[in-house]
């Protein structure tokens, strides 16, 4: 670089407010061979089980992308990273796909702990990331991001209409425990079911407070602890492999007949654990996802969805695989819209991240999702009961409602549990009515 390049660039730098390396050429933002996105899962360990199907999930429509002719004609490179060895681990992974495999774009991550450490580190390092699958409300509650949105809902929906659901199904219950794994995403949703059911239900009594370490490979303390106390209702966001194990464990010392549970996160164990989870169980989808919807598991999309999962698997897809379609359709959604909104130019990271706001893209479930311009999504809740049916080898949902993502999605700009303390009473009048299953 000549000196009188070097000064020129260094002068329009300093008027735009941007301070250039010495050495680095201005360059436009031009098309890539290739764009590279970075996913963070779980693909070890307990929660591999959730993990694993997401990514599989997430290949898969990458695949029908890049057949399809890419992005904006690029094709996409997905490079996935392991979430299983803690969030110091995953901090490292995230620098590193940005600086050394210099990702145009991120999905991080499952755990609640690990997007509270790397949704401002993303926002730092100016890369567009979508939240595919954790659930904590304090993201968007706590601080605002230009770079960092979330396509699917967060734990205040998922929590309150579960609650919602059991107040209607079971209204006389006056005893309630709680079992949660023991760092953010259990001790946060139990705080939006306490809050929430303290308003709508005054006077029930909470007869114990347990949280097993995340993890867990035994509960026969809080099992025999349970069998004592005699709640009308367990309450648990359990999910992952410990989920799978408190139901095996819960249903071999017939927990399950003493107390009526509710299994927030549940939809994604019904496979694994079969019928060892008995009729009777109230549980949520975290979302409206289950690939026997009632309203949508006949439609083309899903029918081939499932198939084509299948094949690729040979399991059926629970609701991490729906969320990753989420994620990779809104990722798809935003560049597409980022590049018209550029007049066809391949768009800069800071245009795709604002294509993220009041973004509307398809789902199999709901059709279509919006992404609120707080960077919150906006998506229906589909909650039910077991049921035993003689043709498929797990439990099934029946008695199922779909709650909008209006009546149960707290406010922009507004805190969770404030908000909750507001709720009223007749908000139970429009809670829509139950669906049966349909085989």
């Amino acid at each position: 670089m000549s000196e009188l390049s070097r000064r020129d660039l260094m002068a329009a730098s300093l008027a735009a407010g941007v301070i250039l390396p010495l050495g680095t050429p201005a360059r436009a933002q031009g098309k890539p061979a290739e764009l590279k996105v970075g996913m963070a899962t779980f693909l070890s360990g307990g929660a591999s089980v959730f993990g694993v199907p997401g990514r599989n999930a997430a290949e898969l429509f990458i695949e029908r992308i890049n057949r399809a002719g890419g992005i904006g004609g690029v094709p996409v490179r997905l490079i996935v990273i392991d979430e299983a060895p803690g969030v110091d681990h995953l901090v490292g992974e995230i620098r590193r796909l940005v600086q050394s495999e210099r990702v145009d774009a991120l999905l991080t991550a499952i755990s609640s702990g690990s997007c509270l450490a790397c949704a401002p580190l993303n926002e730092e390092l100016g890369v567009p990331t979508l939240l595919w699958d954790c659930g904590t409300q304090r993201i968007f509650e706590e601080r605002s991001y230009k770079f960092v949105a979330r396509s699917q809902a967060n734990a205040t929906p998922e929590v309150l209409s579960a609650l919602l659901y059991t107040l209607k199904q079971k209204p006389d219950f006056r005893t309630i425990a709680v079992i949660n794994q023991d760092y953010a995403w259990g001790r946060d949703s139990w705080e939006i079911w306490r809050t929430a059911m303290e308003v709508l239900k005054p006077g029930v009594r909470v007869v114990a407070e347990l949280f097993p370490r995340l993890g867990a490979t035994d509960f026969s303390t809080e099992i025999t602890r349970l069998q004592a106390l005699r709640p009308d209702i367990v309450f648990s966001t359990s999910w992952g492999g410990d989920l799978d194990t408190l139901i095996r464990q819960a249903a071999e010392r017939r927990l399950f007949e003493r107390s009526t549970f509710v299994l927030a996160l549940a939809e994604s164990s019904l496979e694994r654990v079969g019928r060892t989870l008995p009729a009777g169980v109230i549980i949520g989808a975290r979302g409206d996802h289950w690939y026997l919807h009632p309203t949508a598991k006949d439609t083309p999309a899903m029918k081939e969805f499932v198939a084509e999962y299948k094949a690729k698997t040979g399991q059926v897809p629970i609701y991490p695989t729906f969320h990753a379609q989420q994620a990779v359709s809104a990722l798809k959604t935003a560049y597409d819209k980022a590049i018209a909104a550029n007049g066809g130019n391949w768009p800069s990271p800071a245009q795709v991240a604002a294509a993220f706001k009041g973004l509307e893209f398809q789902t199999l479930t709901s059709g279509t999702m919006k992404i609120r311009e707080d960077g919150q999504g906006l998506e229906p809740q589909l909650i039910g009961t077991t049921l035993h049916h003689d043709s498929i080898p797990h439990a099934v949902m029946t008695d199922m409602i779909i709650v909008p993502p209006e009546l149960v999605t707290t406010p922009a700009g507004q805190k969770s549990v404030d908000w909750l303390k507001t709720l009223k009473p007749d908000m139970l009048a429009q809670v829509p009515a139950p669906l049966p299953f349909r085989a």
